[in-house]
């Protein structure tokens, strides 16, 4: 296991039940169906399920590296086979994207051919960096804003709760050490999140609103998505019923489809990464591994019970990784746990790759179509790698009744709406200690020349 440059892997949980320090006083609606193109609702909670202790390296927007409470982790595997000492929960160095295959991780299972369905650009969407229209041509900085509170910690740097002095509204400004993007390798993906934040623009997806950087650090100002996590709400619960599971898969879907219009895969779903608006719509968050990707790329990294198996296993991969990623939300969603865990890495992935999913006795026999049909291993079977793109999962019967363009326009009530006390409101995170060093101070800038965009 030295040949990972880092690993900080989630200890996939068994089904069992586990303590949890958050609360969750808001319920959850027990009817995602279609009457006459309207979706009801009615009240329903249940009781939790799911923990693990280990860290996350991963520098998610609302909590990088939560150490308070269960999280999926994020590994980067190297794309050399270089060896370089690690430590347990500890990051050491990462290389950067690479456009030559890895080597395969030492799994004895077949692989199966890749095949992926080009599709065409859309045009470039600019970045809207002004706070108000009376700002439009501020350049941003650190005297624009109050810092509030510590939204969450990591490996980079911290996020922080802040207010615009222009217009009163809140941000999440996540900040990073320059020094610990160089050390850890990962001064392409960071500057890919910004480049990918800036084209992009969608309801379930978190905005960019600017960039900034001093000497020490950099500055990424986005929405505050006062809700909170999924994953909060999803360990307070034992497992989603089957219309909440569905809601949250089905914006998770429209934004996939979204990004992969522009020819981007994200490659790091889980429900860490889904945040929750006031209203209970999810926003996607967390875009450093997300990626340009016309055709394939090779590079192996993301969540370990995410992973598809043809990253696994050092093919070249594009899209039809996030569909598979998809199918392991939906069952996680709906079982309580992924499809597939082990406390030792290699022998997950190798079950992964092999690919024999227990499905729970509950799971009903549509959503088990459905799941077979994103999680197999044969890109050649795999829905939304085929003619039919995305609209095979949209179709599907798990699916019907879903009106697309009314959930795209946030017009169907969410299941459940988060406890929110005004737009400032913090009390679906976590609390952490606050960082005593001041941003800010005059310092050496030594890496100004690898983030030119910021």
């Amino acid at each position: 296991m030295s040949f990972f440059q880092k690993l900080s892997v989630r200890i996939s949980p068994k089904p069992k039940g586990s303590n949890s320090n958050s609360t969750c006083s808001n319920s959850i609606s027990t009817s995602f169906i279609e009457n006459n193109n309207n979706l009801s609702t009615k009240n329903m909670l249940q009781t939790k399920v799911y923990t693990n202790s280990t860290n996350s390296n991963n520098n998610s927007y609302n909590d990088i590296n939560k150490k308070k409470s269960s999280t999926h982790n994020t590994i980067i595997i190297p794309s050399s086979p270089q060896q370089p000492n690690t430590h347990s929960h500890q990051t050491s160095s990462m290389l950067e994207e690479s456009n030559t295959p890895p080597p395969p991780l030492p799994v004895n299972e077949k692989s199966t051919s890749s095949s992926n369905n080009h599709v065409q650009q859309n045009s470039r969407h600019p970045l809207e960096i002004s706070m108000t229209s009376s700002t439009i041509n501020l350049k941003l900085s650190l005297n624009n804003f109050d810092l509030c509170r510590t939204l969450g910690t990591g490996s980079f740097g911290r996020v922080h709760l802040v207010q615009s002095k222009h217009n009163q509204k809140f941000y999440a400004m996540k900040v990073l050490k320059k020094s610990e993007v160089v050390r850890l390798k990962q001064v392409e993906h960071t500057n890919n999140e910004k480049r990918i934040l800036e084209q992009t623009s969608h309801p379930f997806m978190v905005k960019l609103w600017g960039t900034f950087q001093d000497s020490a650090n950099l500055y990424m100002v986005m929405d505050y998505v006062v809700g909170g996590e999924l994953f909060s709400v999803l360990r307070k619960t034992q497992r989603f019923p089957d219309h909440v599971a569905k809601f949250y898969a089905s914006e998770v879907l429209l934004a996939f489809e979204f990004l992969h219009s522009k020819d981007i895969i994200y490659r790091d779903l889980k429900p860490e990464n889904l945040l929750l608006d006031r209203n209970g719509h999810i926003k996607i968050t967390d875009f450093g591994f997300a990626k340009h990707v016309p055709d394939v790329t090779w590079t192996l990294c993301g969540t370990p019970d995410y992973l598809a198996p043809e990253v696994i296993q050092s093919k070249g991969y594009s899209k039809a990784v996030d569909w598979y990623s998809l199918g392991v939300l939906i069952f996680e969603m709906l079982a309580g746990y992924p499809p597939f865990y082990d406390e030792d890495h290699m022998r997950l992935y190798e079950k992964i790759v092999a690919g024999r999913v227990k499905y729970p006795s509950f799971f009903e026999s549509v959503v088990k179509d459905l799941l077979k049909r994103l999680l197999t291993a044969d890109l050649s079977k795999r829905y939304g790698n085929l003619k039919g793109g995305s609209e095979d999962i949209k179709q599907h019967n798990w699916f019907k009744g879903v009106d697309w363009e009314r959930l795209c326009r946030q017009e169907i009530e969410a299941p459940y709406i988060p406890h929110v006390n005004g737009d400032g409101d913090t009390s679906n995170f976590d609390m952490y200690p606050e960082e005593q060093e001041s941003y800010g101070k005059p310092c050496s800038d030594i890496y100004r020349d690898k983030f030119p965009t910021f």
